[in-house]
């Protein structure tokens, strides 16, 4: 460590840096002198006069202080484009540090270990803010509510780097892969979303009272198998597809026609007659 620059001053850089979710080269000297419970004047007597000091103790301990986009920002954006050319299983501490032109220590310091890298990509690339998003502020009504969905699932799927079509390749292939540990720590709030935006309609009698999980897989199925094959079909000349926009507004009426209740999905007399009848038996 640099001697001019007491571990004190080093330790309150690295607090204050993880407590703004940021890098120590971003962090407001008064900010810094606050978590060192000293003036800002202090703090600059004791680096000598100069900010640069602070930042080469940092970097002498291994932690890179900044100054470029943040260690967080580089880090999830190495680690999606990992995922989308090679797989969850490329995604190491080591590999992201090399792609991000960071620390391993700058790592540990901004996500803990692995599996919070992981979390931070999967809040990133796939439609959890999205759908938090929607949560927030649901449309009216049920095929609008429907509708969005969709285009947040869409959205994150054709994104790039393409995180989502690599996660559901490694769900698929490996139960108790990485894919499925991003799942497991990122479920409750993606189910907390789905909840609160589909449960109301159950409450109103609009969609069947199906188990929530049953219904986002009735929703989420037929989307993800059109997505994943959409590529290899667009590369062939034996089928012509529907743009994206239309499909959306195939898979809202297929949605709709099976899981919602008949009157509020508009469907036939004969429709409604027999699904009155399966109800009473």
């Amino acid at each position: 460590m640099n001697e001019r620059v007491p571990r004190e001053l080093v330790e309150a850089a690295l607090s204050a840096a993880r407590q703004q979710n940021t890098d120590v080269a971003t962090v407001p000297l008064t900010t810094i002198a606050a978590t060192a419970g000293v003036s800002r004047s202090t703090l600059l007597r004791r680096l000598g006069g100069t900010r640069a000091a602070l930042d080469d103790a940092v970097r002498a301990i291994g932690v890179d202080p900044g100054g470029r986009p943040p260690v967080r920002e580089r880090a999830v954006s190495a680690a999606g484009h990992l995922i989308s050319e090679r797989g969850l299983g490329a995604v190491t501490l080591d590999a992201v540090a090399d792609g991000a032109q960071c620390s391993l220590p700058s790592l540990h310091t901004t996500f803990g270990n692995r599996d919070g890298l992981l979390a931070a990509v999967f809040e990133r690339h796939t439609p959890l803010l999205d759908l938090e998003r929607l949560a927030e502020s649901p449309p009216a009504s049920l095929e609008s509510t429907v509708r969005e969905i969709y285009r947040a699932l869409v959205a994150a799927f054709l994104r790039e780097p393409r995180v989502m079509p690599a996660l559901f390749a490694d769900l698929f292939a490996r139960p108790d892969g990485p894919g499925s540990r991003m799942f497991r720590v990122s479920f409750p709030r993606l189910f907390a979303s789905f909840g609160s935006v589909l449960l109301p309609h159950v409450d109103a009698g609009r969609l069947r009272p199906l188990p929530l999980p049953l219904i986002i897989q009735q929703m989420l199925g037929p989307l993800v198998v059109h997505l994943a094959l959409r590529p290899v079909l667009e590369s062939t000349q034996a089928t012509e597809l529907p743009d994206v926009q239309h499909s959306i507004e195939v898979f809202t009426e297929a949605f709709l026609n099976a899981v919602a209740v008949p009157e509020d999905a508009g469907q036939s007399p004969e429709f409604r007659s027999t699904t009155t009848t399966e109800t009473e038996e």
